[in-house]
């Protein structure tokens, strides 16, 4: 059963698993499970999702009930309207806040603008060599993208060298390995947290927040770190 955050006669919301692919596609041909699918058979009526997270992203999905509020709320992050935040476990220690405006390639080759904010929320460093340094350090980052291009946060973390820790094919794959043999964990640390709305028939403004997963939750804790 998917984990149900919110829900009125208009809209639905779900904390999507890590490994969960929104829809059927022709990259994942291995998928046999999609949230609409689930979603569609444990609610018992269709589903429209008004935006994407990746296969790998846990978190905040949002879904409409029916087409004309699916356009209502497509306009509305087609507007940049709608305000998501994300939490991202990453190596190293970034700087306490910043804008990354970096530039990304499509998957058709066309090159589009892309803007992600950020702040850090915790940092630590643990008693465990890595390569030629006696500790390994890490940060706990709130993203917020301006832009919502493919793969965004993942590789604009990347570009700033504090890449997502469980990210492939953009992370580093020395603390990936790290991680699996040490935690025997493999799952990529992004999680969106929240989104944010006004509700296309009431104007209230609407909060939904989600839960870290186990996972997220076991590395929070190994971390250090409070569950924020």
């Amino acid at each position: 059963m998917l984990d149900i955050l919110f829900q009125d006669t208009h809209l639905i919301a779900i904390n999507k698993p890590h490994g969960l692919l929104v829809h059927k596609s022709e990259i994942a041909a291995d998928a046999s499970e999609f949230a609409i699918q689930l979603l569609r058979d444990q609610i018992g009526q269709r589903v429209f999702p008004v935006h994407r997270l990746d296969r790998k992203t846990s978190g905040v999905l949002l879904f409409a009930l029916d087409p004309e509020t699916d356009s209502l709320m497509q306009m509305q992050f087609m507007n940049h309207q709608v305000k998501k935040l994300y939490h991202a476990i990453v190596r190293g220690f970034a700087d306490e806040s910043g804008t990354i405006n970096y530039a990304l390639t499509n998957d058709r080759g066309k090159v589009q603008d892309a803007i992600t904010h950020y702040r850090r929320l915790q940092t630590t460093e643990l008693l465990i060599p890595f390569g030629k340094f006696q500790t390994s350090r890490y940060s706990l980052l709130e993203a917020e993208p301006e832009t919502g291009r493919m793969h965004q946060i993942r590789k604009h973390f990347a570009h700033i060298l504090h890449p997502i820790i469980g990210d492939r094919p953009y992370g580093c794959n020395k603390q990936n390995r790290l991680f699996l043999e040490k935690w025997n964990h493999n799952e990529m640390l992004l999680h969106a947290i929240s989104v944010e709305f006004h509700h296309p028939y009431s104007h209230q403004l609407i909060k939904i927040e989600s839960p870290y997963h186990l996972p997220f939750q076991k590395m929070m804790q190994i971390m250090g770190w409070t569950d924020e």
